[in-house]
């Protein structure tokens, strides 16, 4: 039987659940009546239940999730969505300014260094930290300074902590042939086709029909898989965020977000504002302050003259101060700065997130990016070993901090050999005609679009 993952009514309640339990709304009538019809939790790490539910036990969840919808959020005036409100609420708010240049090689260094992170978390996405940390201490690479490899690990720890069964066949270190397809790096290309298309003032509509022409909907997941589903039922952004979407506050949002830093450097504000254009077409709140946290970090990195705490800094100033975003990201720098051993720093963080938020919303994976580069003092490969070890969304975090930590490097010559040679300046991709593409033609390409000049925005966000 076909259990298409992220979209079947009765497995989005649970999320929905939880994700009323982290913004504030009171949502235990609901779940006590969803409880009582034989409704499950939420799918702990797959994107789907074993069993398909009954019709009746469908259509209640269909009526639960526009229920829970409709419940007053006590975080809403402190967690706005909109643009105009953020600002507001940012006393620090980046002064618009020219554009500072950015080199092609700098750009290069970046998409490498996005592959790269990628690339060394897959194969332990989706593992508990418990085994990443087994598979990495087995064969003497923990913490990981080079990628996984089953070579030498013991039978019984890849019996308990098995790879990730898609990613394993093309990103264990015995198989990189090239850099493998994911959606961390189809989004950054999406987000260049985009750019081509229509330029830095694209609007969300924009945005819409590049994913309607251009993503297969068997490539997106979570909020983008909805978001799909959404503009196929005839809804249009926002309300494409926002209908029966729990997975609006995950991550997705913040990994679209790298282009709009290239493409903006030496300008947070306007990077941040590009990559809330982007993220409103499938997130709300704190899926959009991730994104825009992570578009003012890297347009700061772009420049080559700010170190990563400075970079760090323009982020959080894009960010509503009293959000829980602001607050996870804030507590996340201050444990970097006071433990020497980061193992220390990711208990700490899991202890704290892990309780409340499934493993790939944007929250605690923004606040292990911001310990990991912190704790790393923005070197390569100390930042992407560090966010990978910590666990979470790998894969996504690991792709962020390796493209933050590439600007920073400058070129693809600074990049360490035994990460960026596997690569084989190639990449494979189901986006449009960039597959086999190299990363030098890449950041080419994306500094065209970074030196075009930049008219307003086609379309409200």
């Amino acid at each position: 039987m076909l259990r298409l993952t992220w979209v079947q009514p009765e497995d989005l309640v649970g999320h929905e659940l939880r994700q009323a339990r982290l913004d504030g709304r009171d949502a235990s009538a609901v779940a006590d009546r969803w409880r009582a019809a034989g409704g499950g939790e939420a799918p702990p790490r797959a994107g789907a239940s074993d069993r398909a539910a009954s019709p009746g036990l469908r259509a209640l969840a269909e009526n639960l999730l526009d229920e829970l919808a409709a419940l007053p959020s006590a975080l809403a005036d402190s967690e706005p969505t909109e643009l105009d409100r953020i600002r507001a609420l940012c006393p620090h708010w980046p002064s618009p300014g020219p554009a500072a240049p950015v080199s092609p090689a700098r750009l290069e260094a970046a998409w490498l260094g996005r592959a790269v992170g990628c690339l060394l978390g897959k194969p332990v996405e989706k593992l508990p930290l418990t085994g990443i940390r087994r598979l990495g201490r087995a064969v003497g690479n923990w913490p990981p300074t080079r990628y996984f490899t089953a070579r030498g690990v013991p039978d019984d720890v890849l019996a308990g902590y098995p790879w990730n069964r898609r990613s394993a066949p093309t990103s264990l270190a015995e198989n990189i042939d090239g850099m493998p397809e994911d959606d961390d790096l189809n989004y950054p290309l999406l987000g260049l086709r985009l750019l081509q298309r229509h330029g830095r003032g694209f609007g969300t509509d924009d945005v819409a029909r590049i994913w309607l022409d251009e993503l297969p909907a068997g490539r997106a997941f979570t909020a983008e898989r909805l978001a799909l589903r959404n503009l196929l039922a005839g809804l249009e952004p926002p309300d494409t965020a926002r209908h029966r979407n729990p997975f609006r506050e995950w991550i997705g949002a913040l990994i679209r977000a790298d282009v709009h830093g290239w493409t903006n450097p030496g300008d947070p504000a306007a990077a941040a504002e590009q990559a809330h254009r982007d993220a409103t077409l499938s997130h709300t709140a704190g899926g959009v302050h991730a994104a825009m946290f992570a578009a003012a970090v890297i347009a700061t990195a772009a420049t080559g003259t700010h170190d990563v705490h400075a970079c760090l800094r323009s982020g959080l100033a894009v960010v509503p101060p009293g959000s829980r975003l602001a607050g996870a990201v804030r507590h996340a720098v201050r444990l970097a700065g006071a433990h020497a051993d980061f193992d220390t720093v990711v208990d700490e963080l899991h202890a704290v997130h892990s309780p409340a938020h499934h493993w790939v919303h944007a929250v605690p994976n923004t606040a292990l990016i911001a310990a990991a580069l912190t704790h790393a003092d923005g070197d390569f490969t100390g930042s992407v070993s560090r966010v990978v070890s910590g666990g979470w969304d790998t894969d996504s975090n690991g792709a962020t901090v390796g493209s933050v930590a590439g600007l920073l490097a400058g070129s693809p010559a600074a990049l360490p050999a035994h990460w960026t040679a596997p690569l084989k300046n190639r990449l494979a991709t189901s986006v449009g005609d960039f597959d086999g593409t190299g990363f030098d033609t890449l950041a080419h390409l994306t500094h065209r679009e970074a030196t075009r000049p930049c008219p307003s925005p086609t379309s409200p966000p």
